[in-house]
């Protein structure tokens, strides 16, 4: 047997899911592991897998604390373990290990019992979460930037920005839980789950190494998506006010606050396409 057919059949073997008591699945073929003098082939691969496994888990606890307070404990121990083996990872970072995980949940809503939406609203905050705190920051731009705004100017968003539309305020949980005690988080989940639906606008984003949930209106909501998309300024405010009651005066007051608040949280960068187009140095 070559190298790589032992690095394969390894691979293959610790992949296969443990069983319910933590233990190698049975039916695992251990015969190409050389036994010692005090681990048969089966107990040496056995420890490999377990490694394995519980180091994902514990990857994917670590990821979703408001997923697992929602659910619970025990609830969200075996939903993750019948993602992991569902969805085994792809990827040489554990960082990416959730990322299917919402697409994974709509096709077994089982998991989720009568939280369904919250529980999906929650995996979508955890996830944006995730992307928000490792994308990447370019270049800020600055008051000084937008003197002068014209309705063809553009400006783009820092891609470690997240904009997301809730129907549960899973933000105010996913915050509470990550300052509370653990035995008070089944509390906190059910009063958040009592409340009634509300559609909710968020901004999640990066700074100074920490990850933040704004909240933001619907229709500065839609105006970052357009920048995002590198509209001009002007499509992108006709975007952000189609249908809406607001006055011109009301418009440009809230186009100011959200401009200022923008620049001073360092949202703002030049557009993509200008730094591809940029010259080297």
């Amino acid at each position: 047997m070559t190298l790589l057919q032992v690095q394969r059949r390894m691979t293959q073997a610790i992949f296969q899911p443990l069983t319910a008591a933590d233990r190698l699945n049975p039916k695992t073929d251990a015969g190409f592991i050389k036994p010692n003098a005090r681990l048969s082939s089966r107990d040496r691969l056995e420890i490999y897998s377990r490694s394995y496994w519980f180091r994902i888990l514990d990857a994917l606890y670590d990821d979703f604390p408001g997923l697992r307070a929602l659910l619970g404990e025990r609830a969200f121990q075996r939903l993750a373990r019948a993602y992991l083996a569902a969805c085994p990872s792809q990827s040489f970072t554990l960082r990416n290990l959730g990322s299917r995980l919402e697409e994974w949940l709509r096709r077994n809503p089982a998991h989720t019992g009568n939280r369904r939406e919250i529980a999906l609203d929650m995996v979508r905050l955890e996830w944006a979460h995730i992307e928000a705190f490792d994308s990447d920051s370019l270049k800020v731009l600055g008051p000084e930037d937008l003197l002068e705004l014209g309705p063809d100017f553009r400006v783009g968003l820092q891609p470690h920005i997240r904009l997301l539309a809730v129907h549960y305020r899973v933000d105010d949980l996913r915050i509470q839980v990550n300052t509370t005690l653990r035995r008070r988080h089944r509390d906190i989940a059910k009063r958040v789950c009592e409340s009634k639906p509300e559609q909710t606008f968020l901004a999640i984003y990066r700074r100074n190494s920490m990850v933040y949930y704004r909240r933001i209106d619907d229709r500065e909501s839609r105006l970052l998506g357009a920048l995002r998309d590198e509209s001009p300024i002007g499509e992108a405010i006709h975007r952000a006010f189609e249908n809406s009651p607001a006055t011109i005066s009301e418009r440009q007051s809230m186009l100011e606050i959200w401009f200022a608040a923008w620049a001073e949280l360092g949202w703002l960068c030049p557009p993509a396409r200008l730094e591809e187009e940029r010259p080297l140095q």
